[in-house]
């Protein structure tokens, strides 16, 4: 019987080391938006029937959307939102064979990562400058 010989390879197991392309950033980035988008659901379902349901309770969730920890809820939710939804066109395009090589893979990685920063100064400015993203 004929015993295999492990191999001797290295290992790092320093996780902050590792060096990711853009395309896996961009991959982990829209799975981990998706996550944080079904998690938030129920909240934000609860939000909208109560603001729904009454004035006053419309008028209750308006206040709490003044305080700033929701302020920056909303705004980490939008970031999620935001990245969730340019990555995911990205993948679609990939599906139909659209940018499938690697140059054009890390561009369009590029391009969802400046769109999410461009709209995310909007949606900053909207909600923490101009402050009436509640009519």
């Amino acid at each position: 019987m004929v015993k295999k010989q492990k191999k001797q390879r290295p290992k790092n197991l320093d996780l902050f080391t590792i060096r990711l392309p853009v395309n896996a950033v961009v991959s982990i980035l829209h799975r981990a938006s998706g996550v944080v988008l079904f998690l938030i659901q129920p909240l934000l379902l609860w939000a909208l029937y109560l603001s729904l349901s009454s004035a006053q309770g419309y008028a209750s969730v308006a206040a709490q959307c003044q305080q700033w920890p929701v302020k920056l809820l909303i705004t980490v939710l939008a970031g999620a939102f935001f990245h969730h939804f340019y990555a995911g066109i990205r993948h679609l395009a990939m599906d139909v064979h659209w940018m499938t090589t690697l140059q054009k893979a890390r561009f369009s990685s590029r391009v969802v990562l400046w769109l999410v920063a461009v709209t995310m100064v909007g949606v900053i400015w909207a909600i923490w400058v101009k402050g009436d993203y509640v009519v």
